[in-house]
Order: C-alpha cells, then sequence, then structure tokens
C-alpha cells in the first residue's frame, strides 16, 4: 500500500472577509454619520488626541501583562485578518489513511509516515501511538498539550481585552488635558476651539478602538482558539482509534458525525450574544 499522502498538509490563508466587512461597515458607519450631520473627516483627525489614547493605551497593557505574552499576542494580531485553516474533511481523510495502514501491517509500518503527518498535534500523537505509549496516558500528554494551546490563546486575547479597558478611561485622559488647555485660554478663541476638539475627539478615539478594535479582535482570537482546539481533538480521536485497532470505516463515520455535532453547534452558538462563551460549550 502507498503510505499516506498528508491531504490536510497545505494549510489555505486567505482573508477573513467577516473580519474586513465587520471594519469596513463599523468605520463607514462612524464616517457616514458625521457626513450625513454636515461635518467632515477633518473634524475627527485630530492627531494629538490619536497619541494620547493609543500611546497612553499601550503604555498600560506594556505595564500590565508580560513582554513574551505581549510578544505573542501582536503575532497573532494578523490571524485576525488571515485566516488560515485547514480542512478537517481532508485531516479526516488523511487519518484514515494512517489507520488503514496500520490496520493491514501494524502500528509500526507507521513510524516512518507519522512525521510526514499535516499537523504537528497529528505527528506527535502518531509518533506516541507508534512508540508503545498506553492509551490512557497517550490522552493525557495530547490534552496537556491542548490544555497549553488554549492557556496561550487566552492569555494573548486578554492583551488586548486589557487594551480595550484603558483605552476609553484614555480618551477621558485626553478630553480632561484637552479642557485644561480650554481654561488656560480662554481669552484665546482659537486655542479654545482646539482644545475643545482634541477632547472630544480624544474620547471618540478611546471609545472606538476599543469597541471596533481591541475588543472584537479579542474575541475573534478566543473563537479561532477554539477551532484549532476542536481540530487536535479530532485529531486525537482518530489517533486513539488507530491504537484501539478500530476499523477505518468506523473511524471515519466517528470522525464525521463529531465533525458535524460541533459543527451544528458552532450554528446554535452564533446565535447567542456570547458567541465565544458558547463555543467552549461546543467544544
Amino acid at each position: 500500500m502507498a503510505a499516506p499522502t498528508g491531504k490536510g498538509k497545505k494549510a489555505a490563508t486567505k482573508p477573513d472577509l467577516a473580519t474586513i466587512g465587520g471594519l469596513v461597515l463599523a468605520f463607514g458607519g462612524i464616517v457616514g454619520g458625521l457626513i450625513l450631520e454636515g461635518g467632515q473627516i477633518g473634524d475627527i483627525s485630530q492627531v494629538t488626541a490619536a497619541i494620547i489614547v493609543l500611546g497612553g493605551t499601550f503604555g498600560a497593557v506594556m505595564i500590565s501583562v508580560p513582554l513574551r505574552v505581549l510578544g505573542g499576542a501582536m503575532k497573532r494580531a494578523g490571524n485576525v485578518v488571515l485566516e488560515r485553516t485547514i480542512d478537517s474533511g481532508a485531516v479526516v481523510e488523511e487519518i484514515i489513511e494512517f489507520a488503514t495502514k496500520a490496520r493491514k501491517h501494524g502500528l509500526v509500518s507507521l513510524e516512518s509516515d507519522a512525521d510526514s503527518a499535516s499537523d504537528p498535534f497529528l505527528a506527535k500523537a502518531l509518533n506516541l501511538a507508534v512508540d508503545g505509549t498506553d492509551i490512557q496516558e497517550l490522552r493525557k500528554m495530547m490534552e496537556l498539550d491542548m490544555q497549553q494551546d488554549e492557556h496561550h490563546v487566552e492569555a494573548e486575547a486578554k492583551v488586548f481585552e486589557a487594551a480595550g479597558g484603558y483605552a476609553p478611561t484614555i480618551g477621558i485622559i485626553g478630553a480632561v488635558m484637552g479642557l485644561i488647555q480650554v481654561m488656560k485660554n480662554l481669552a484665546d478663541i482659537e486655542k479654545v476651539g482646539h482644545g475643545i476638539a482634541v477632547s472630544f475627539v480624544a474620547t471618540v478615539y478611546g471609545v472606538g478602538v476599543a469597541n471596533i478594535l481591541f475588543l472584537p479582535m479579542a474575541n475573534k482570537m478566543k473563537a479561532r482558539g477554539q477551532q484549532r482546539i476542536h481540530l487536535k481533538e479530532l485529531m486525537l480521536e482518530g489517533v486513539v482509534g488507530i491504537v484501539e485497532g478500530l476499523n477505518p470505516k468506523l473511524i471515519r463515520s466517528k470522525l464525521e458525525a463529531y465533525t458535524a455535532s460541533h459543527g451544528s453547534k458552532q450554528k446554535k452558538a452564533a446565535a447567542r450574544p456570547q458567541a465565544v462563551q458558547a463555543g467552549k460549550e461546543a467544544a
């Protein structure tokens, strides 16, 4: 029999249309509303306000989280706009190929193929299986891997949750600073107008970036993390089935039912206000 081909090897990277569309709709709605009210984009273009809000927010975040976690969060932020996914159907087919070979030639026959698996998690689980690791011990080790992955995602998502909490408050600080300038220059109407503009715009920036960028980014990162955990659970169940010597058809039926069940729960969760928390239950 030919060696497993690793059909799920290449992960597709594509723009996340939901994120891009949401950003366009959010900013377009705000700017469009401003224009409809007779305003201009220049009315909310205040470099000073942006420096106060963004500088103050990121400074507060750097104080509150370890640098390693901050670096990981910045790297993971790219996944909010670019979606990198592995087709779960392709992963199922790959697992079935491994199961078929193991059933015909024995589990040891997978030794030369395990490292070529489409995913490092799957490769690790297969190597443990080939090494003769007890099923319960194998499950514990791989579940620990999933817990660590979930912990990292949660910690990195909290970076943006923290930013979403600090930004509105920093915006208020910017507003107060603008009002201080107003009080100092009551005799100069031009400076009074500039100070008031900075104060109001700083508040808009603080509330805006918190609710349009930071908090949604944290939620998207958590949702992506749950999708990744689900895929790992599917891989683990497949490898356990191989170790148990189950018929490949039975393994396929089990994994496909598992995938269908998860998809159904995700649809129900999407209808709830707290979609991310519901996703955890579904996983």
